[in-house]
């Protein structure tokens, strides 16, 4: 497994991810060498550049379009069509970058035959990688200690992800006669005792136990735990696995005390002052870039309905203090006059024409970057809410307050990785994500988000 951000990859999804590189690299030199009967072109730099730079774009576009994700592309049906559609988007953007730099261009019956082969070795590739997955081969085997909520979470997350890089080999419950709320496939054997547990995982070449026990005393296997760490087997307790596997932390089940032994939370003047700089040039940037759109969008909103351009409301900040941010106006004016503060729901009345083109795709979002710009939000952080529903969640959820420790964001891990909630149950889901962040955060991290974010704005998703 590989540590990146916090979170543990397999080791095989990023030689998945090279290896089709190299095919989408081979193909289009493959192509040029059938096509001009010479191998000479394997010693031109310049080729080389334009094939990596074809490589470079259509990796992107497989990304975006989701192919990376194997519990969306996991059929052949599903694997197929995604793909002529990232390799139509990566035609549509080698013309624009070919019309402005025309020294990039490929011959035209190359590139076709290119994509012929693109088609046949992608799918087959991926075919059989999706069989490997669905086998569970090179996972790494782990024994779960403990019937608690938080093991069948564990389990569940891994019974439902293709790709997570476990298997789970043995589970041993609390107590002996306690069953599992789940039906549990045959691979996995249930063993009633603990006793003998380092033994087991020496036997089965196990080198993982995850902890994940309730709450009680006198039931904690203490000895075999300590025999298992010193023969070597990596001993980790359930919500630090949960969270690497996730990305993200179980605040209804995790104690105070892992919160406060974990590591995380770090915070430097060095970190805060690259951030800092990070929201002032990006904000500043694309504030630029984004003038013409923010105009255009303006003169709309004013056309469609009768109000302002901008809509201000209070939100809470860092350290919970509150100040005003400014949105383009989605909604009709007073749109809280008979409700009083609501969440936003699907096909909500509220909202106006222009409003639910500019909602989808988060464009009423953008006047914050002049918030961002002034420092009173960062680009990357948990989502400002109002101080009504704060005060509200605050009583509801454990840890609610934690989110404050860090300046609200434009966009959030919590924002790429869930849609948007409008109820108690999503409000807990997206804290989940966003005490990841606070405990996590880092500037690489920030880019991943932004990129994501990209993503989440181009196709529109979790908007209301």
């Amino acid at each position: 497994m590989l540590r990146l951000l916090k979170q543990y990859f397999p080791i095989r999804n990023i030689v998945f991810f090279i290896f089709e590189g190299l095919i989408i690299f081979g193909s289009v030199l493959l192509a040029t060498v059938l096509l001009t009967f010479s191998d000479s072109y394997l010693y031109d730099s310049l080729l080389v550049l334009r094939i990596f730079l074809i490589t470079l774009i259509c990796q992107t576009c497989l990304y975006y379009n989701d192919l990376y994700d194997f519990d969306v592309s996991s059929t052949f049906t599903e694997t197929g069509i995604r793909l002529l559609q990232a390799l139509g988007i990566t035609s549509i953007f080698l013309a624009f970058v070919y019309f402005i730099f025309p020294l990039a261009i490929i011959d035209q019956k190359i590139f076709i035959l290119s994509i012929a082969f693109l088609l046949v070795f992608i799918i087959g590739w991926r075919l059989l990688y999706i069989q490997i997955l669905n086998k569970g081969m090179f996972n790494e085997h782990i024994i779960i200690l403990g019937s608690s909520s938080l093991a069948s979470d564990i389990y569940k997350e891994i019974a439902s992800t293709i790709d997570c890089g476990y298997t789970i080999s043995v589970m041993i419950p609390d107590a002996a006669d306690e069953k599992y709320p789940m039906d549990l496939p045959d691979h996995v054997i249930v063993q009633k005792e603990k006793k003998d547990l380092c033994h087991i995982a020496a036997e089965m070449g196990i080198k993982k136990v995850v902890v994940a026990f309730n709450e009680r005393r006198g039931t904690f296997p203490t000895d075999e735990l300590i025999r298992c760490r010193t023969a070597g087997i990596e001993v980790i307790e359930g919500s630090s696995f949960y969270e690497m596997l996730t990305g993200k932390v179980l605040v209804t089940k995790i104690n105070p005390s892992w919160l406060i032994f974990s590591q995380g939370f770090r915070k430097s003047r060095t970190k805060a002052f690259f951030k800092r700089i990070e929201d002032i040039l990006l904000s500043c940037i694309m504030l630029i870039l984004l003038s013409p759109l923010l105009i255009i969008v303006s003169i709309l909103i004013k056309i469609d309905s009768k109000g302002p351009v901008f809509f201000s409301q209070d939100r809470v900040g860092l350290n919970q203090k509150e100040y005003m941010m400014h949105k383009f106006r989605s909604m009709v004016v007073d749109a809280e006059k008979l409700t009083g503060p609501v969440w936003a729901q699907n096909n909500d009345a509220r909202i106006t024409r222009v409003g639910k083109i500019i909602r989808k795709f988060r464009i009423d979002e953008l006047p914050q970057l002049w918030e961002v710009f002034l420092g009173k939000m960062s680009l990357v952080g948990p989502r400002p809410e109002r101080k009504h529903f704060t005060d509200e969640l605050e009583q509801q959820i454990p840890f609610y307050s934690q989110r404050f420790n860090a300046k609200p964001g434009l966009t959030g891990w919590a924002q790429v990785s869930y849609d948007y909630g409008a109820t108690l149950e999503d409000a807990i889901e997206k804290l989940n994500y966003e005490l990841f962040y606070i405990k996590n955060m880092s500037l690489a991290m920030d880019v991943i988000i932004l990129l994501r974010t990209v993503k989440t704005v181009l196709f529109g998703r979790g908007a209301r």
